[in-house]
C-alpha cells in the first residue's frame, strides 16, 4: 500500500533497507524466501511508516515539562505505527540557537526507539539566530518555528518574521507558523479573567478562530513578500483553511496541517467538560465549536490537500500535577494533548467512513510529511533503497482507545472510549521488527537522528 494506491507485492529487506519490491510468486521472490525470514502479511495492509513531523517530547511549558520523554514518546509513536517524528529544538528569548539546539540533541540522543529530526524553534529573531539559520540547513535542520503568539515568550513581530522568511528564501529553509494573534488573544485573556471566567472552557472562546484566520492571512502576505515557502501549523478552523486554500490557488508555496484533536474533538463537548475535567483538552490552536463547520471543512481540506499533512502537536501534560497548575486560571493550564500513538488509527477511521481514500491516509501521515520536510525517499515509501519502516495494519481488528491501553506517559486519554476499527499488528523500524505479538521488542536508544534535505514541494 502507497500514496498512489494498493498493489500484491513481496518486499525483500536487507539488512535496514528494502532492497526489492516484486510480484508475489516471482521466481526471485521464491528464491529470496528459501534463505529468508518469512513475515506473513496475508490479510494485512502493509504501508510505510508514519512520519509524524510535530512533536514536542520534554519541552518546557511554564514551570512544568512536556510528560514523555525522547524514550517514552518514541515507544508510545511505535506502538502506533510512527517509525519517525520530528521534534522542534527549542530556542528561547535571550538564548542562543546553538545553544538550545545542542540541549535537544543530548535529551534525543541514545534515548530514541525510532528514528528522528529537528525542526528549530527561532524564540529570539536577531542577527545571531539568523545568521545560524543559514548553517542548520546546511545541517540538515531546513524548517524553522516562529510563533505569531505568546507575547513575551515566543511570539516575533512582523517585521522579526519578515527576515526570517527572507533568511529561508536565500537558504531554502521553510517557514512553520503558529497562526494566531496573540497580542488579541491575551487582552481578550485578561478581559474573561477579570469577569471571573476562569474554567477552560474560556482557552478557546478567547482563541478565536477569527484570530487564527487573520494571522494566517497575515502570515502568507508576509511569505510573498519575503519570498519564503510557509507551513501553517495545527490550522484548526474553516476561516484559517480558506485563507491557505486562497493562496494556494493562486500558486503560492503555502502548505497546511491539521491535528487529529482537531477532527475528532470539540470546544463544547471537551473543553467544555464539567468541572475542570475540560483541562485535559486545553491546547492551542483550541477545540473548535460543533455548532460550526471547521471539522467538516477540514474533512474537505485532507480530501482537496488543502491540508497536506496529518501530525499531532503531540505535547502531554499529566491531568494531576500539572494540568491542575490551572484549576484557578485557564490561563496557567499547560497547553498541549498527547496523541502521537494514535494518529494512524484516527486518520484510518476517515478511511472507514468514507472522509479519505486509503492511498490518501498513506499520502497524510508518511508519505507527504517526508517529502514535505526532507525525509523522502529515506521514509514514507516502500521502494528500493528507502530504510525498511514498513507496518503491518489489521483491518479487521477493532478495540478502543483508552488509558489503559495506551503507552504516552500521561495518567489520561484525551481519546478515552473511541472505538477503533483496525489496528497497527506488526511494525518494523529500519528492518528491525520492534512491535509484535502485541510486545514492545525495540530498544531505546537505537533510533538514529537524521539530516534532513530540502522540502521537495516547491514551486
Amino acid at each position: 500500500m502507497s500514496a498512489t494506491g494498493a498493489d500484491p507485492a513481496d518486499v525483500l529487506i536487507d539488512d535496514e533497507k528494502i532492497v526489492a519490491v516484486l510480484e508475489p510468486g516471482s521466481s526471485i521472490a521464491q528464491a529470496a524466501a528459501a534463505s529468508a525470514e518469512i513475515i506473513d502479511a496475508t490479510g494485512k495492509y502493509v504501508i510505510p511508516g508514519g512520519v509524524d513531523v510535530h512533536t514536542h517530547m520534554e519541552v518546557p511549558f511554564g514551570a512544568t515539562t512536556s510528560s514523555d520523554t525522547f524514550e517514552t514518546g518514541t515507544i508510545a509513536a511505535a506502538w502506533g505505527g510512527t517509525t519517525t517524528i520530528v521534534d522542534f529544538a527549542t530556542q528561547t528569548y535571550g538564548r542562543q540557537v546553538r545553544e538550545c539546539l545542542d540541549e535537544w540533541h543530548g535529551k534525543a540522543e541514545g534515548n530514541c526507539a525510532i528514528d528522528y529530526g529537528f525542526h528549530m524553534i527561532i524564540g529570539d529573531v536577531n542577527n545571531d539566530s539568523l545568521r545560524e539559520m543559514d548553517k542548520l540547513v546546511d545541517e540538515g535542520i531546513t524548517s524553522f518555528k516562529l510563533f505569531m503568539a505568546y507575547p513575551g515568550v515566543y511570539l516575533s513581530d512582523d517585521r522579526q518574521i519578515l527576515q526570517a522568511m527572507q533568511s529561508c528564501s536565500n537558504n531554502g529553509g521553510l517557514i512553520m507558523m503558529h497562526a494566531e494573534n496573540g497580542i488579541a488573544i491575551d487582552l481578550l485573556a485578561e478581559q474573561a479573567a477579570a469577569r471571573g471566567e476562569t474554567d477552560p472552557i474560556n482557552h478557546g472562546l478567547v482563541r478565536r478562530h477569527e484570530l487564527e484566520s487573520e494571522a494566517t492571512h497575515r502570515a502568507i502576505k508576509l511569505a510573498k513578500v519575503g519570498a519564503a515557502p510557509l507551513y501553517i501549523v495545527h490550522l484548526s478552523a474553516s476561516g484559517a483553511l480558506e485563507e491557505v486554500a486562497r493562496a494556494r490557488n493562486n500558486g503560492a508555496n503555502v502548505f497546511a496541517e491539521t491535528c487529529p484533536q482537531y477532527l475528532y474533538l470539540t470546544l463544547e463537548d471537551h473543553l467544555g467538560a464539567p468541572g475542570f475535567e475540560g483541562a485535559k483538552y486545553v491546547c492551542s490552536t483550541p477545540l473548535r465549536s460543533k455548532h460550526e463547520h471547521h471539522q467538516a471543512d477540514l474533512w474537505t481540506g485532507l480530501r482537496t490537500n488543502d491540508l497536506s499533512v496529518v501530525a499531532t502537536d503531540h505535547c502531554p501534560f499529566c491531568f494531576k500535577d500539572q494540568k491542575d497548575a490551572g484549576v484557578d486560571d485557564f490561563r496557567d493550564i499547560p497547553n498541549g494533548i498527547g496523541g502521537v500513538e494514535h494518529r494512524m488509527d484516527l486518520i484510518y477511521q476517515g478511511v472507514v467512513t468514507g472522509e479519505i481514500s486509503i492511498a490518501r491516509w498513506v499520502e497524510l501521515c508518511s508519505t507527504t510529511p517526508a517529502r514535505m520536510f526532507g525525509l523522502y525517499p529515506q521514509k514514507g515509501t516502500i521502494q528500493p533503497g528507502a530504510d525498511a519502516d514498513i507496518v503491518l495494519y489489521d483491518p479487521n481488528a477493532s478495540w478502543s482507545i483508552s488509558v489503559d491501553n495506551h503507552h504516552m506517559n500521561m495518567d489520561y486519554s484525551a481519546y478515552e472510549g473511541f472505538a477503533i476499527s483496525g489496528k497497527v499488528d506488526t511494525v518494523m523500524s529500519r528492518g528491525e521488527v520492534i512491535i509484535a505479538n502485541d510486545q514492545f521488542h525495540g530498544a531505546s536508544g537505537r533510533g538514529k537522528y537524521i539530516a534532513r534535505g530540502l522540502t521537495q514541494y516547491l514551486m
